[in-house]
């Protein structure tokens, strides 16, 4: 009976041995190693337990790779549990130290949503694709589609929704929930103050942005937005077709034209100010907010023609006349002509 007590026993102390051996094996001994300064593991949106696994092993850090992908199979790190994210690796580690790392999410990271310069809802697609895990065909499809009603926007106007500045966001954030996050900012931007301005104004949210797009176009003088906002809110006010040339190089689509000519002002488009009076049908840029602001508080005068100064420092001269004007533009003319 002794003996096999101490039989027993023995075998105990070998089985504790063996577990002890296996738990810190698996569990708590070092098993990541690499003679650099640090080492960070990038994980795509859509990642898999085996393509993340082939990622680790790829990147020779883990000494017992077979120890380590038999916890993290224990640990259930797959489906939801695989965050995507960038994370920074530390020497030393043992595989519970990784597992528990990759599971919580700590790898999580923000990028910057931009855009600047922006003309079309294609080139808006591609600016905000830049930074984040979705594809520009994507966002330009949602674009175009009837989602946008929720928003009370059409093809035409949805670029209005937009505001140039930086935005924070996940990086695999989804494209409604991008959207739902611009729809945020717009409101949070249209606050009672401007909507109180903008029904002085007489015009819409999205008339506001159209308008401000074409003197964004028009001046990048913060100086003269004003003013220059003034002139076409006379234009609108009167009756008188805004005739704003930069209306009719986004209807032709064609950004190389330095100088707007007679045969230009012959496009059919709805976005010709020449031919067809009032506002075009949506923005022909993203503006930046303060040119928002610019038409809300447009220069009240009684000018209604401009063009740039003679003397090319990037201002205009205003005037009141058409008479007046065409003194003006000649003198613009006359220098553009002697510099070819």
């Amino acid at each position: 009976m002794k003996k096999l007590i101490k039989i027993i026993f023995f075998i105990g102390i070998i089985g504790a041995g063996i577990v002890g051996y296996f738990y810190n094996k698996h569990f708590l001994s070092k098993n990541i190693s690499f003679d650099k300064k640090e080492v960070s593991l990038f994980i795509p949106k859509n990642s898999t337990q085996e393509t993340v696994l082939k990622q680790l092993k790829d990147l020779k850090i883990i000494k017992d790779f077979e120890s380590f992908k038999w916890l993290a199979e224990k640990k259930n790190y797959r489906g939801n549990n695989i965050v995507p994210g960038n994370y920074k690796i530390s020497n030393s580690w043992s595989n519970n130290q990784l597992v528990n790392h990759l599971r919580a999410g700590n790898g999580r990271i923000d990028a910057v949503v931009q855009f600047t310069n922006v003309r079309t809802l294609k080139d808006l697609a591609d600016e905000m694709s830049k930074q984040i895990e979705l594809d520009s065909e994507d966002i330009y499809t949602w674009l175009n589609s009837d989602k946008i009603k929720k928003y009370g926007f059409n093809k035409q106007t949805i670029i209005s929704m937009f505001l140039p500045n930086t935005y924070r966001v996940n990086f695999d954030i989804s494209v409604d929930d991008l959207m739902k996050r611009m729809g945020k900012e717009y409101k949070k931007f249209w606050n009672e103050t401007r909507k109180a301005k903008l029904k002085k104004c007489n015009l819409t949210q999205s008339e506001c942005a159209t308008l401000a797009s074409i003197v964004f176009s028009e001046t990048n003088s913060k100086k003269e937005m004003k003013t220059v906002a003034g002139v076409y809110m006379n234009r609108l006010r009167i009756g008188m077709p805004l005739q704003a040339d930069p209306t009719l190089i986004f209807a032709l689509n064609d950004y190389t034209i330095k100088r707007v000519l007679n045969i230009h002002k012959e496009v059919e488009s709805p976005y010709n100010t020449y031919k067809y009076k009032g506002l075009p049908p949506g923005p022909i840029n993203i503006p930046p907010s303060s040119y928002l602001d610019a038409v809300l508080d447009y220069e009240k005068h009684d000018y209604l023609y401009f063009c740039a100064k003679e003397d090319l420092s990037g201002e205009s001269n205003f005037a009141k006349t058409y008479s007046q004007h065409l003194v003006n533009a000649r003198k613009y003319q006359n220098m553009m002509n002697r510099r070819r």
